[in-house]
């Protein structure tokens, strides 16, 4: 397991993934950075970003974090059994819809997730990752 995710890393994340949503001229969003094991290390929700933003952009982080994939990647699964036994041992955390990227090391191994969430979802993934891009 790769070296955990450090304060002023997640702090930059965060701060490239708000300038590029301020860039980007689209409805405001919310953001959150969590551990690998898909606890919160960061949350920012923009002004006039709805409600709802809160709980999607950690859920879908969450579903990121667990499996380790792109958010967009486990749609295709969101009814299956295994996908739904997960959502419920979570309490229904985990959204696996498209707006989150796992967070991972050089060496490949996953230290945490980024989802979004407020705008279209490939605007969403757009901010996520430009908060990666910043590692």
């Amino acid at each position: 397991m790769g070296e955990p995710l450090k304060l002023e890393e997640v702090n930059r994340m965060m701060g490239a993934s708000l300038k590029k949503a301020l860039s980007m001229d689209i409805r405001p969003v919310a953001i959150a950075i969590l551990d690998a094991r898909g606890d919160l290390l960061a949350f920012n929700r923009m002004d006039g970003a709805m409600w709802r933003t809160v709980s999607v952009a950690q859920g879908k982080a969450a579903a990121s974090a667990a499996f380790g994939q792109p958010s967009v990647e486990l749609q295709d699964r969101y009814n299956t059994p295994v996908m739904n036994a997960l959502t419920l041992s979570e309490n229904g955390r985990l959204v696996p819809w498209q707006g989150a990227l796992p967070i991972k090391r050089a060496d490949g191994s996953l230290v945490g997730a980024i989802g979004v969430s407020g705008a279209k979802s490939d605007e969403d993934e757009a901010v996520g990752q430009a908060g990666i891009d910043v590692l």
